[in-house]
């Protein structure tokens, strides 16, 4: 039985609206500190009123009918209160005036799903605004909130939902949506999926949710195939020979992104000052990445240093104030893939092929340590290093031989002391 709170009812004159030397009667509902209050309907002269006692001194009939009215409100007020105690039901001050005066009280408004992306988003633009994120994460929040409300329209016909409608079932149902209805790979949908949780949390952190629907579902991410050129496929776009200057310079600003380990998004806003000197006397470049905010910090090799020094007084690089001549992303995609048609190679080759390439076969395949390539990278996770960067066949062949020979050495040991015994 809840026996914790405590209530309290004064009666009292409203001093402030006396008129005509008569002032109304107000009863005032206190639990546990919290307050409502209603008029009466009477008016009392204060000359009469006992305030410590709270009645109306005299025997007259207005006495007695205002006094027998005081007795009843207080009695119902406290029946009330009362059967929400032996209910076990925690009842405010409000509730308990809209009980006794028969009266519902208005209901807050519940919050939807499109009220939280909402508050998440906004959070982000405040973020945004003082550069603390990249712009394209809010931008990708503002995607699965568009597809989450297109999925609602088709599933529920309504607008939005209600948080404390959300069940397990949304979930699934709307990841079955973007699998079917939108065509997405499974990643990509994950990543939805992963936006929607988030926005969820913070829901249920505001308190506007109890308990989240995303406690018993587990988003499934597949490590994706990563395309990379191997050293033989580098080689032949590095000595290939271009007549078109559009694919002279789009070669070199991709293989400048393979011997450095930088994302398209970077490269773009290099400037000419984007070089320094390293601790080790030699150029490198330090930046934050776009996608992440995470420092890269990348010594430069000498075939970067050449390309840079080669495009160093390039017309459109000093009228653009850029390090290389760097076209949109769509343009740079498209004349890649031009340039592997010339060069015989039958892979996919984007931006991302490049950052993939640096990764295994520039670095890891020439037995750079996979710590040393994360920090290059600007990666926090070693593990997300480990998706990008593949191990090669060459690599693990040299590795077990290491291997060998150590076993090897052992073995050779442990028979010459056993010699030696004898």
């Amino acid at each position: 039985m809840n026996t914790t709170q405590k209530l309290k009812i004064v009666f009292h004159l409203n001093m402030q609206r006396a008129k005509n030397s008569e002032a109304p009667l107000y009863c005032k509902i206190v639990i546990d500190s919290a307050r409502a209050q209603f008029a009466t309907p009477y008016k009392i002269d204060p000359a009469i009123w006992d305030k410590k006692n709270m009645f109306l001194t005299g025997s007259g009939s207005t006495q007695m009918v205002v006094n027998a009215y005081i007795q009843q409100v207080k009695s119902e007020l406290n029946n009330h209160f009362l059967r929400a105690v032996a209910s076990n039901r925690i009842i405010s001050a409000k509730e308990l005036k809209a009980e006794y005066l028969g009266i519902e009280i208005e209901q807050p408004k519940k919050k939807t799903l499109s009220d939280a992306f909402d508050f998440h988003i906004a959070k982000l633009q405040e973020k945004l605004d003082a550069k603390l994120i990249h712009k394209n994460t809010m931008l990708r929040y503002k995607a699965t909130k568009s597809k989450m409300l297109d999925f609602i329209k088709a599933q529920y016909r309504i607008n939005s939902i209600a948080l404390d409608e959300l069940k397990y079932s949304f979930i699934t149902e709307f990841e079955h949506y973007l699998l079917t209805k939108e065509k997405l790979l499974p990643n990509t949908a994950h990543k939805n999926l992963i936006n929607l949780k988030k926005v969820i949390k913070v829901a249920v952190q505001l308190e506007w949710l109890t308990v989240s629907p995303f406690t018993q579902f587990q988003c499934k991410y597949r490590n994706p195939e990563r395309v990379f050129l191997t050293q033989d496929e580098l080689d032949r776009i590095k000595n290939k020979t271009f007549t078109i200057d559009r694919l002279t310079k789009v070669r070199d600003v991709f293989l400048f992104q393979c011997y450095t380990g930088f994302s398209f998004a970077d490269i773009f806003k290099f400037d000419q000052n984007a070089l320094s000197i390293g601790i080790d006397g030699d150029y490198w470049i330090t930046t934050h990445r776009s996608k992440t905010g995470n420092r890269e910090s990348v010594p430069l090799l000498p075939i970067a240093m050449e390309i840079i020094q080669k495009y160093k007084d390039h017309e459109e690089c000093i009228q653009k104030n850029t390090l290389l001549p760097v076209n949109t992303n769509e343009r740079y995609n498209s004349y890649l893939k031009e340039i592997a048609d010339r060069c015989e190679i039958r892979k996919n080759i984007t931006t991302h092929v490049a950052r993939h390439t640096f990764a295994t076969t520039v670095t890891l395949s020439n037995g750079v340590p996979i710590e040393t390539v994360s920090k290059m990278l600007g990666h926090t996770k070693l593990a997300t290093t480990q998706i990008y960067a593949k191990v090669l066949d060459r690599k693990v062949s040299e590795d077990m031989k290491v291997l060998r020979e150590k076993l090897d050495q052992k073995s050779d040991e442990k028979q010459k002391k056993n010699k030696d015994v004898i």
